[in-house]
Protein backbone atom coordinates (compact mmCIF):
# COMPACT_ATOMS: atom_id res chain seq x y z
CA UNK A 1 0.00 0.00 0.00
CA UNK A 2 2.88 2.34 0.85
CA UNK A 3 4.36 1.89 -2.59
CA UNK A 4 0.97 2.57 -4.20
CA UNK A 5 0.62 5.84 -2.30
CA UNK A 6 4.15 6.85 -3.30
CA UNK A 7 3.46 5.98 -6.93
CA UNK A 8 0.24 8.01 -6.85
CA UNK A 9 2.03 11.03 -5.36
CA UNK A 10 4.76 10.70 -7.98
CA UNK A 11 2.23 10.73 -10.82
CA UNK A 12 0.42 13.71 -9.30
CA UNK A 13 3.70 15.59 -9.08
CA UNK A 14 4.37 15.00 -12.77
CA UNK A 15 0.85 16.09 -13.72
CA UNK A 16 1.19 19.24 -11.61
CA UNK A 17 4.49 20.01 -13.32
CA UNK A 18 2.95 19.76 -16.79
CA UNK A 19 -0.07 21.76 -15.59
CA UNK A 20 2.23 24.55 -14.38
CA UNK A 21 4.04 24.56 -17.72
CA UNK A 22 0.65 24.78 -19.45
CA UNK A 23 -0.02 27.87 -17.36
CA UNK A 24 3.26 29.42 -18.55
CA UNK A 25 2.57 28.49 -22.18
CA UNK A 26 -1.01 29.75 -21.97
CA UNK A 27 0.17 33.07 -20.54
CA UNK A 28 2.65 33.47 -23.40
CA UNK A 29 -0.12 32.73 -25.90
CA UNK A 30 -2.78 35.08 -24.51
CA UNK A 31 -0.67 37.86 -22.99
CA UNK A 32 -0.24 39.81 -26.23
CA UNK A 33 -3.95 40.58 -26.37
CA UNK A 34 -3.76 42.06 -22.88
CA UNK A 35 -0.78 44.33 -23.59
CA UNK A 36 -1.35 45.07 -27.28
CA UNK A 37 -1.19 48.85 -26.80
CA UNK A 38 2.10 48.65 -24.87
CA UNK A 39 3.71 46.39 -27.46
CA UNK A 40 2.54 48.61 -30.34
CA UNK A 41 4.05 51.69 -28.70
CA UNK A 42 7.30 49.85 -28.00
CA UNK A 43 7.91 48.50 -31.52
CA UNK A 44 6.64 51.65 -33.25
CA UNK A 45 3.63 50.31 -35.16
CA UNK A 46 -0.13 50.68 -34.88
CA UNK A 47 -2.29 48.50 -32.67
CA UNK A 48 -3.92 46.94 -35.74
CA UNK A 49 -0.49 46.07 -37.19
CA UNK A 50 0.92 44.51 -34.03
CA UNK A 51 -2.31 42.52 -33.70
CA UNK A 52 -1.18 40.51 -36.71
CA UNK A 53 1.36 38.67 -34.54
CA UNK A 54 -1.70 36.83 -33.18
CA UNK A 55 -2.46 35.77 -36.74
CA UNK A 56 1.13 34.59 -37.19
CA UNK A 57 0.99 32.57 -33.95
CA UNK A 58 -2.25 30.84 -34.90
CA UNK A 59 -1.20 30.05 -38.47
CA UNK A 60 2.08 28.61 -37.22
CA UNK A 61 0.22 26.44 -34.70
CA UNK A 62 -2.38 25.36 -37.27
CA UNK A 63 0.08 24.48 -40.05
CA UNK A 64 3.42 23.80 -38.40
CA UNK A 65 2.25 21.62 -35.52
CA UNK A 66 0.47 18.89 -37.56
CA UNK A 67 3.40 18.71 -39.98
CA UNK A 68 5.89 18.29 -37.13
CA UNK A 69 3.76 15.76 -35.26
CA UNK A 70 3.25 13.62 -38.38
CA UNK A 71 6.95 13.77 -39.26
CA UNK A 72 7.98 12.75 -35.73
CA UNK A 73 5.07 10.43 -34.85
CA UNK A 74 7.40 7.58 -33.90
CA UNK A 75 9.60 9.81 -31.75
CA UNK A 76 9.55 9.43 -27.98
CA UNK A 77 6.86 11.73 -26.55
CA UNK A 78 9.21 13.23 -23.98
CA UNK A 79 11.60 14.25 -26.76
CA UNK A 80 8.70 15.92 -28.58
CA UNK A 81 7.74 17.68 -25.36
CA UNK A 82 11.30 18.95 -24.87
CA UNK A 83 11.51 20.14 -28.48
CA UNK A 84 8.29 22.08 -27.94
CA UNK A 85 9.65 23.63 -24.73
CA UNK A 86 12.96 24.46 -26.45
CA UNK A 87 11.03 26.31 -29.19
CA UNK A 88 9.03 28.17 -26.53
CA UNK A 89 12.24 29.15 -24.71
CA UNK A 90 13.81 30.30 -28.00
CA UNK A 91 10.75 32.47 -28.70
CA UNK A 92 11.01 34.18 -25.30
CA UNK A 93 14.73 34.85 -25.79
CA UNK A 94 14.19 36.34 -29.25
CA UNK A 95 11.27 38.44 -27.97
CA UNK A 96 13.51 39.96 -25.30
CA UNK A 97 16.77 40.26 -27.24
CA UNK A 98 15.75 41.13 -30.80
CA UNK A 99 14.21 44.56 -31.40
CA UNK A 100 11.56 45.55 -33.92
CA UNK A 101 8.26 44.27 -35.25
CA UNK A 102 9.81 41.78 -37.70
CA UNK A 103 11.63 39.87 -34.97
CA UNK A 104 8.51 39.96 -32.78
CA UNK A 105 6.59 38.32 -35.63
CA UNK A 106 9.34 35.69 -35.96
CA UNK A 107 9.20 35.02 -32.22
CA UNK A 108 5.44 34.48 -32.27
CA UNK A 109 5.72 32.05 -35.18
CA UNK A 110 8.26 29.96 -33.23
CA UNK A 111 6.02 30.19 -30.16
CA UNK A 112 2.99 29.01 -32.16
CA UNK A 113 4.72 25.85 -33.33
CA UNK A 114 6.29 25.21 -29.91
CA UNK A 115 2.96 25.66 -28.11
CA UNK A 116 1.20 23.24 -30.44
CA UNK A 117 3.92 20.61 -30.02
CA UNK A 118 3.92 20.99 -26.24
CA UNK A 119 0.13 20.76 -25.89
CA UNK A 120 -0.25 17.62 -27.99
CA UNK A 121 2.75 15.89 -26.38
CA UNK A 122 1.66 16.80 -22.84
CA UNK A 123 -1.87 15.47 -23.42
CA UNK A 124 -0.48 12.22 -24.86
CA UNK A 125 1.97 11.75 -21.95
CA UNK A 126 -0.63 12.43 -19.26
CA UNK A 127 -3.20 10.15 -20.94
CA UNK A 128 -0.69 7.26 -20.68
CA UNK A 129 0.64 8.22 -17.26
CA UNK A 130 -2.65 8.67 -15.39
CA UNK A 131 -4.14 5.62 -13.61
CA UNK A 132 -7.07 3.85 -15.33
CA UNK A 133 -10.32 5.67 -14.72
CA UNK A 134 -8.56 8.94 -13.88
CA UNK A 135 -7.39 10.03 -17.31
CA UNK A 136 -10.23 12.52 -17.78
CA UNK A 137 -9.50 14.22 -14.46
CA UNK A 138 -5.78 14.38 -15.25
CA UNK A 139 -6.43 15.90 -18.67
CA UNK A 140 -8.85 18.42 -17.19
CA UNK A 141 -6.09 19.51 -14.79
CA UNK A 142 -3.86 20.20 -17.77
CA UNK A 143 -6.60 22.25 -19.43
CA UNK A 144 -7.07 24.20 -16.19
CA UNK A 145 -3.44 25.27 -16.43
CA UNK A 146 -4.16 27.04 -19.72
CA UNK A 147 -7.40 28.50 -18.36
CA UNK A 148 -5.55 29.84 -15.32
CA UNK A 149 -3.43 31.90 -17.70
CA UNK A 150 -6.53 33.93 -18.54
CA UNK A 151 -7.54 34.29 -14.89
CA UNK A 152 -4.11 34.96 -13.35
CA UNK A 153 -1.36 35.29 -15.97
CA UNK A 154 -2.83 37.91 -18.32
CA UNK A 155 -4.16 40.31 -15.62
CA UNK A 156 -0.84 40.19 -13.73
CA UNK A 157 1.02 40.74 -17.00
CA UNK A 158 -1.11 43.82 -17.63
CA UNK A 159 -0.14 45.24 -14.23
CA UNK A 160 3.55 44.53 -14.88
CA UNK A 161 3.40 46.08 -18.36
CA UNK A 162 1.76 49.22 -16.95
CA UNK A 163 4.54 49.72 -14.39
CA UNK A 164 7.61 48.24 -16.10
CA UNK A 165 8.75 47.21 -19.60
CA UNK A 166 6.44 44.53 -21.03
CA UNK A 167 9.48 42.40 -21.96
CA UNK A 168 10.01 41.65 -18.25
CA UNK A 169 7.00 39.33 -18.52
CA UNK A 170 8.81 37.26 -21.15
CA UNK A 171 12.05 37.35 -19.15
CA UNK A 172 10.34 35.85 -16.07
CA UNK A 173 8.47 33.23 -18.08
CA UNK A 174 11.65 32.40 -19.99
CA UNK A 175 13.50 31.70 -16.73
CA UNK A 176 10.61 29.56 -15.45
CA UNK A 177 10.51 27.71 -18.80
CA UNK A 178 14.22 26.92 -18.53
CA UNK A 179 13.70 25.55 -15.01
CA UNK A 180 10.72 23.56 -16.30
CA UNK A 181 12.86 21.95 -18.99
CA UNK A 182 15.27 20.77 -16.30
CA UNK A 183 12.34 19.44 -14.24
CA UNK A 184 10.85 17.63 -17.26
CA UNK A 185 14.20 15.93 -17.98
CA UNK A 186 14.38 14.73 -14.38
CA UNK A 187 10.73 13.84 -13.71
CA UNK A 188 8.90 12.90 -16.93
CA UNK A 189 9.48 9.32 -18.15
CA UNK A 190 9.90 8.33 -21.75
CA UNK A 191 6.69 7.53 -23.63
CA UNK A 192 6.60 5.66 -26.92
CA UNK A 193 5.29 7.42 -29.98
CA UNK A 194 2.49 6.15 -32.19
CA UNK A 195 2.15 4.94 -35.75
CA UNK A 196 1.74 8.00 -37.98
CA UNK A 197 -1.77 8.63 -39.29
CA UNK A 198 -1.60 9.37 -43.04
CA UNK A 199 -2.78 12.83 -44.03
CA UNK A 200 -5.09 11.23 -46.60
CA UNK A 201 -6.89 9.37 -43.78
CA UNK A 202 -7.36 12.59 -41.84
CA UNK A 203 -8.60 14.54 -44.85
CA UNK A 204 -10.99 11.73 -45.86
CA UNK A 205 -13.17 12.65 -42.88
CA UNK A 206 -13.84 16.01 -44.52
CA UNK A 207 -15.86 14.19 -47.17
CA UNK A 208 -18.56 13.73 -44.53
CA UNK A 209 -20.83 16.82 -44.89
CA UNK A 210 -21.80 16.77 -41.20
CA UNK A 211 -18.15 16.87 -40.15
CA UNK A 212 -17.31 19.62 -42.64
CA UNK A 213 -20.21 21.77 -41.46
CA UNK A 214 -19.36 21.15 -37.79
CA UNK A 215 -15.77 22.23 -38.43
CA UNK A 216 -17.01 25.34 -40.23
CA UNK A 217 -19.05 26.21 -37.13
CA UNK A 218 -15.84 25.96 -35.06
CA UNK A 219 -14.01 28.13 -37.58
CA UNK A 220 -16.54 30.98 -37.74
CA UNK A 221 -17.17 30.98 -33.99
CA UNK A 222 -13.47 31.35 -33.28
CA UNK A 223 -13.13 33.99 -36.00
CA UNK A 224 -15.64 35.99 -33.95
CA UNK A 225 -13.91 35.18 -30.65
CA UNK A 226 -10.50 36.17 -32.00
CA UNK A 227 -11.78 39.43 -33.52
CA UNK A 228 -13.03 40.58 -30.12
CA UNK A 229 -10.51 38.91 -27.80
CA UNK A 230 -7.46 40.16 -29.74
CA UNK A 231 -8.54 43.78 -29.41
CA UNK A 232 -10.35 43.75 -26.05
CA UNK A 233 -7.75 45.89 -24.29
CA UNK A 234 -7.55 48.61 -26.99
CA UNK A 235 -11.36 48.62 -27.10
CA UNK A 236 -11.62 49.08 -23.33
CA UNK A 237 -9.04 51.88 -23.42
CA UNK A 238 -11.01 53.65 -26.15
CA UNK A 239 -14.29 53.33 -24.26
CA UNK A 240 -12.88 54.19 -20.83
CA UNK A 241 -9.52 55.99 -21.36
CA UNK A 242 -9.37 57.22 -17.78
CA UNK A 243 -9.62 53.71 -16.30
CA UNK A 244 -6.39 52.11 -17.47
CA UNK A 245 -5.55 51.11 -13.91
CA UNK A 246 -8.69 48.97 -13.84
CA UNK A 247 -8.08 47.14 -17.12
CA UNK A 248 -6.27 44.32 -15.31
CA UNK A 249 -9.30 43.86 -13.04
CA UNK A 250 -11.60 43.63 -16.06
CA UNK A 251 -9.26 41.10 -17.69
CA UNK A 252 -9.38 39.09 -14.46
CA UNK A 253 -13.19 39.13 -14.56
CA UNK A 254 -13.15 37.94 -18.18
CA UNK A 255 -10.76 35.14 -17.19
CA UNK A 256 -13.10 34.04 -14.40
CA UNK A 257 -15.96 34.20 -16.91
CA UNK A 258 -14.06 31.75 -19.14
CA UNK A 259 -13.84 29.25 -16.28
CA UNK A 260 -17.53 29.68 -15.47
CA UNK A 261 -18.42 29.18 -19.13
CA UNK A 262 -16.33 26.01 -19.42
CA UNK A 263 -18.07 24.43 -16.42
CA UNK A 264 -21.50 25.67 -17.47
CA UNK A 265 -21.03 24.29 -20.99
CA UNK A 266 -20.67 20.72 -19.74
CA UNK A 267 -23.63 21.12 -17.39
CA UNK A 268 -25.94 22.47 -20.12
CA UNK A 269 -24.78 19.97 -22.75
CA UNK A 270 -25.70 17.09 -20.42
CA UNK A 271 -29.20 18.47 -19.90
CA UNK A 272 -30.04 20.25 -23.16
CA UNK A 273 -27.86 18.39 -25.64
CA UNK A 274 -24.71 19.63 -27.40
CA UNK A 275 -26.59 21.08 -30.38
CA UNK A 276 -28.89 23.34 -28.36
CA UNK A 277 -26.05 24.36 -26.04
CA UNK A 278 -23.83 25.33 -28.95
CA UNK A 279 -26.47 27.27 -30.88
CA UNK A 280 -27.82 28.92 -27.72
CA UNK A 281 -24.31 29.97 -26.67
CA UNK A 282 -23.58 31.47 -30.08
CA UNK A 283 -26.87 33.38 -30.13
CA UNK A 284 -26.09 34.86 -26.70
CA UNK A 285 -22.64 35.87 -27.98
CA UNK A 286 -24.11 37.62 -31.02
CA UNK A 287 -26.70 39.51 -28.94
CA UNK A 288 -24.11 40.60 -26.34
CA UNK A 289 -21.70 41.85 -29.02
CA UNK A 290 -24.45 43.77 -30.85
CA UNK A 291 -25.52 45.46 -27.61
CA UNK A 292 -22.03 46.60 -26.58
CA UNK A 293 -21.81 49.51 -29.11
CA UNK A 294 -25.31 50.60 -28.07
CA UNK A 295 -24.41 50.77 -24.36
CA UNK A 296 -20.74 51.76 -24.77
CA UNK A 297 -21.42 54.98 -22.86
CA UNK A 298 -21.89 52.96 -19.67
CA UNK A 299 -18.81 51.28 -18.20
CA UNK A 300 -20.89 48.89 -16.10
CA UNK A 301 -23.07 47.86 -19.03
CA UNK A 302 -20.07 47.41 -21.36
CA UNK A 303 -18.12 45.25 -18.89
CA UNK A 304 -21.23 43.23 -18.00
CA UNK A 305 -21.94 42.49 -21.67
CA UNK A 306 -18.30 41.47 -22.23
CA UNK A 307 -18.55 39.07 -19.29
CA UNK A 308 -21.78 37.58 -20.72
CA UNK A 309 -20.05 37.24 -24.09
CA UNK A 310 -17.02 35.50 -22.52
CA UNK A 311 -19.20 33.04 -20.58
CA UNK A 312 -21.22 32.20 -23.70
CA UNK A 313 -18.07 31.77 -25.81
CA UNK A 314 -16.50 29.35 -23.34
CA UNK A 315 -19.77 27.45 -23.00
CA UNK A 316 -19.33 26.61 -26.68
CA UNK A 317 -15.62 25.72 -26.57
CA UNK A 318 -15.67 22.29 -24.87
CA UNK A 319 -19.06 21.50 -26.44
CA UNK A 320 -17.57 21.86 -29.93
CA UNK A 321 -15.11 19.05 -29.15
CA UNK A 322 -17.87 16.82 -27.75
CA UNK A 323 -20.01 17.46 -30.81
CA UNK A 324 -17.25 16.52 -33.26
CA UNK A 325 -16.21 13.39 -31.37
CA UNK A 326 -19.85 12.25 -31.33
CA UNK A 327 -19.91 12.49 -35.15
CA UNK A 328 -16.95 10.09 -35.54
CA UNK A 329 -16.23 8.34 -32.23
CA UNK A 330 -14.04 5.77 -33.97
CA UNK A 331 -11.65 8.56 -35.02
CA UNK A 332 -11.81 10.82 -31.97
CA UNK A 333 -8.10 11.66 -32.02
CA UNK A 334 -8.20 12.76 -35.64
CA UNK A 335 -11.40 14.75 -35.04
CA UNK A 336 -9.87 16.64 -32.11
CA UNK A 337 -6.76 17.34 -34.19
CA UNK A 338 -8.82 18.64 -37.10
CA UNK A 339 -10.94 20.76 -34.78
CA UNK A 340 -7.82 22.23 -33.19
CA UNK A 341 -6.49 23.12 -36.65
CA UNK A 342 -9.76 24.79 -37.69
CA UNK A 343 -9.87 26.69 -34.38
CA UNK A 344 -6.33 27.99 -34.94
CA UNK A 345 -7.26 29.02 -38.49
CA UNK A 346 -10.24 30.83 -36.95
CA UNK A 347 -7.96 32.60 -34.48
CA UNK A 348 -5.65 33.63 -37.33
CA UNK A 349 -8.45 34.87 -39.59
CA UNK A 350 -10.14 36.70 -36.71
CA UNK A 351 -6.97 38.55 -35.69
CA UNK A 352 -6.34 39.52 -39.33
CA UNK A 353 -9.93 40.67 -39.88
CA UNK A 354 -9.89 42.55 -36.57
CA UNK A 355 -6.73 44.37 -37.61
CA UNK A 356 -8.28 45.39 -40.91
CA UNK A 357 -11.45 46.60 -39.20
CA UNK A 358 -9.55 48.59 -36.56
CA UNK A 359 -7.24 50.10 -39.20
CA UNK A 360 -9.90 51.01 -41.74
CA UNK A 361 -13.03 51.65 -39.66
CA UNK A 362 -13.02 51.98 -35.86
CA UNK A 363 -12.32 49.94 -32.76
CA UNK A 364 -16.06 49.82 -32.07
CA UNK A 365 -16.64 48.04 -35.39
CA UNK A 366 -14.96 44.88 -34.09
CA UNK A 367 -18.11 44.21 -32.04
CA UNK A 368 -20.40 44.36 -35.08
CA UNK A 369 -17.95 42.24 -37.11
CA UNK A 370 -17.64 39.65 -34.35
CA UNK A 371 -21.43 39.55 -33.95
CA UNK A 372 -21.87 38.95 -37.69
CA UNK A 373 -19.38 36.06 -37.70
CA UNK A 374 -20.82 34.27 -34.67
CA UNK A 375 -24.39 34.86 -35.92
CA UNK A 376 -23.44 33.17 -39.20
CA UNK A 377 -21.96 30.25 -37.22
CA UNK A 378 -25.21 30.01 -35.23
CA UNK A 379 -27.32 29.92 -38.42
CA UNK A 380 -25.10 27.20 -39.92
CA UNK A 381 -25.35 25.29 -36.66
CA UNK A 382 -29.15 25.59 -36.51
CA UNK A 383 -29.50 24.22 -40.01
CA UNK A 384 -26.91 21.45 -39.69
CA UNK A 385 -28.12 20.30 -36.26
CA UNK A 386 -31.75 20.32 -37.35
CA UNK A 387 -32.78 23.11 -34.97
CA UNK A 388 -34.14 25.47 -37.61
CA UNK A 389 -37.96 25.90 -37.31
CA UNK A 390 -38.56 24.55 -40.79
CA UNK A 391 -36.90 21.24 -40.07
CA UNK A 392 -37.61 18.35 -37.78
CA UNK A 393 -35.54 18.42 -34.61
CA UNK A 394 -33.00 15.60 -34.64
CA UNK A 395 -30.37 14.77 -32.03
CA UNK A 396 -26.69 14.78 -32.76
Amino acid sequence: MEETIEDTMDIKGKIYLLTFVSFLVGTLQFVIGGILDKVALSVGVSVSTVGQVITAFSLAAAIGTPIFMMATAKMDRRKQLLIGLAAILLSTISTIALPGFGFLMFSRIILGVGTGIYNISAYAIIAKMAPPGRQAMALSNLAMGASAALVIGVPIARVVAAVYDWRIIFLVIGILTLLSIVAVIRMIPTAAGEAPIPLSQQLSLLKNPKITVALSVSFFMFVAYSIVNSYTTPFLLSVMPSMESRISVILLLLGVASLVGSKLGGFLADRMGAARTLVGGMIVQAIALMMIPIFSGSVIATVSLLIIWAIAAWICGPTLNFNLVSLAPEASGIMLSLNSTFIQFGFAAGAAIGGIVVGSASIMAIMWTGAASVAFAAIVGMVSFGLAPSRKNTPL
